[in-house]
């Protein structure tokens, strides 16, 4: 059941990258005042800001590349951490106590765990395979870090998370386009 507050074209998304989303938030207990952070601002990466925002938790997006300040602020993010730039990564080690890595292909998930707390957990929720570099397991052990993974919720999670989005007016960032468009549209993806 779709809350009758959301745009049904908007709300569409939440039946994929929002329970994705939702379901990890849930399960690691975010709450106001968790420090969570979130890898890519994809349509994963876009939902996990605004759900997180909404929970209450102090949420953070690493980016590679600056310039998606503005936009990632306006979804919830209370800081952008630039995850190329040495510096922002060493003033945010052992800080977070969980991070979401919305990344969907190879990439080196060493760097995110040292900004872990103790105890903190990494849930790998966009790629599916193996990372692009051997995991040191020190950080882990020293820690009491986790990796973890997680997919999609139930239909009892996602009724949840459709009445929270309802609640909150949470809904996808999408782009309609006239169906005479599509063609040109298309073209424009790639």
């Amino acid at each position: 059941r779709i809350p009758s507050a959301l745009d049904l074209a908007g709300a569409a998304p939440l039946l994929c990258a929002g329970i994705t989303m939702y379901s990890p938030m849930v399960h690691w207990k975010v709450t106001k005042g968790t420090k969570l952070g979130i890898v890519g601002l994809g349509g994963l990466g876009h939902m996990g800001l605004k759900i997180a925002h909404a929970l209450g938790a102090e949420v953070s997006l690493f980016s590679r590349s600056k310039g998606k300040e503005a936009e990632a602020k306006a979804m919830g993010a209370d800081k952008i951490v630039i995850s190329t730039d040495k510096a922002q990564m060493d003033s945010v080690a052992n800080y977070f106590d969980i991070i979401i890595d919305t990344i969907p292909v190879e990439h080196d998930i060493s760097p995110y765990v040292n900004t872990l707390g103790l105890d903190g957990t990494i849930v790998m929720v966009g790629l599916v395979g193996p990372t692009a570099e051997k995991l040191n397991t020190a950080p882990l052990i020293f820690g009491r870090r986790s990796v973890a993974g997680s997919l999609i919720g139930g239909v009892k999670e996602t009724q949840e998370m459709l009445d929270f989005c309802g609640k909150h007016g949470i809904v996808s960032e999408i782009e309609k386009i006239p169906i005479k468009d599509i063609n040109t549209e298309i073209g424009r993806a790639h």
